[in-house]
């Protein structure tokens, strides 16, 4: 079967009165084609089509006429735009004429909308985002030297087996079930380490691995925060750090056990200053890119640890291998961020 002719740019009506115009008075078709960007066979077929038509408009083109005018195609896009998540099956039922999913979906690709995966983000509400707002406004005029003053800090759970995203190998046809071209599929592991950390823009802190029995009631509380983080860690990294500067300020989320009557009168006894952190926000946290660049690296590791003693080795191992830059580059994010915030109004970022 002979390929159909593909068709060709359609030049403005006024970029082709000009051609017309400058071979009018005087210029070759090639001189005058050339000045206006077209081809010489292009600016040839303009000229011949004016000489016979007296016009330089579109002829009609042929073919069969879509099935939905602009109007109706509209009101696909905003039906797609008030219900999201409408599946494009029901739709296409709703038009009228009845049109096919497919067509639904050509639609909506002319008008540059596609079908994704939905973002996984933390629910806001106006509450939240309000909080987000009055963050932003705090941080709004921070430069550099301000940002240099944070401590950053967060729990993470590490899952033995923890693989998110595609792993990608190099091999031949056949070779799939190979040891080496294969990722270790574990069950649901019951095995996990919960780690706490904290960041400063141009050095890491201390990295602790989190001891509690699990269970009900056996999650991190105020007092093994205050045993294991605060007493034994932070209180020294804290000292040190202010001495080199002043204003030094601790973030950390709104857990219970952050928020505690028991926590607040340590970090009052102990002299620590804390910086606000907005409820549901860890996109305002740059440590949470450094937990994924973690995960990351477990991931991509040749020897996968089997054990929960191989995942604690292992994920130290990490952290003092990870450079220092690393952590800066999302640091130095914060300024950005603070702006993104305003631009949503409070709402999700991409950080």
């Amino acid at each position: 079967m002979p390929q159909s002719k593909k068709r060709g740019p359609e030049f403005s009506l006024e970029k082709k009165s000009q051609l017309i115009g400058a071979i009018i008075t005087g210029q070759s078709i090639r001189a005058a084609g050339r000045k206006f960007g077209f081809s010489d066979s292009t600016a040839q077929y303009i000229w011949t089509k004016y000489k016979k038509t007296g016009s330089a408009e579109n002829l009609p083109r042929s073919g069969r006429p879509p099935k939905l005018d602009k109007r109706a195609q509209r009101s696909i896009v905003r039906q797609s735009l008030r219900e999201r998540r409408k599946p494009f099956t029901e739709i296409a039922n709703s038009c009228n004429p009845k049109v096919s999913p497919t067509t639904v979906r050509r639609i909506l690709h002319r008008h540059n909308y596609y079908r994704w995966v939905a973002r996984r983000v933390p629910y806001l509400t106006k509450a939240h985002k309000k909080a987000r707002l009055a963050w932003a406004k705090l941080c709004k005029r921070y430069k550099v030297q301000q940002w240099k003053k944070k401590i950053w800090s967060d729990e993470c759970y590490i899952y033995l087996g923890e693989n998110r995203g595609h792993i990608f190998v190099t091999r031949r046809p056949g070779e799939e079930f190979l040891d080496q071209c294969c990722a270790p599929k574990f069950p649901q592991s019951s095995v996990r380490v919960m780690i706490w950390a904290c960041i400063m823009k141009g050095r890491k802190g201390p990295l602790v691995v989190l001891e509690y029995p699990g269970g009900r009631g056996g999650g991190m509380n105020s007092k093994r925060y205050r045993e294991q983080v605060l007493d034994p860690v932070l209180k020294s990294f804290y000292k040190r750090v202010s001495k080199k500067q002043d204003g030094v300020e601790f973030q950390q989320d709104n857990a219970p056990s952050h928020r505690s009557k028991t926590t607040r009168q340590w970090f009052s006894d102990n002299q620590v200053r804390l910086f606000y952190h907005p409820p549901n926000s860890p996109d305002l946290n740059p440590i949470e890119r450094v937990w994924w660049e973690i995960k990351k690296r477990l991931k991509d590791r040749e020897q996968i640890p089997t054990t929960a003693e191989q995942l604690i080795v292992a994920v130290k191992e990490i952290w003092n291998e990870l450079p220092v830059q690393e952590i800066d580059k999302h640091i130095d994010s914060m300024g950005k961020r603070v702006k993104a915030i305003f631009a949503t109004k409070g709402g999700h970022i991409p950080f």
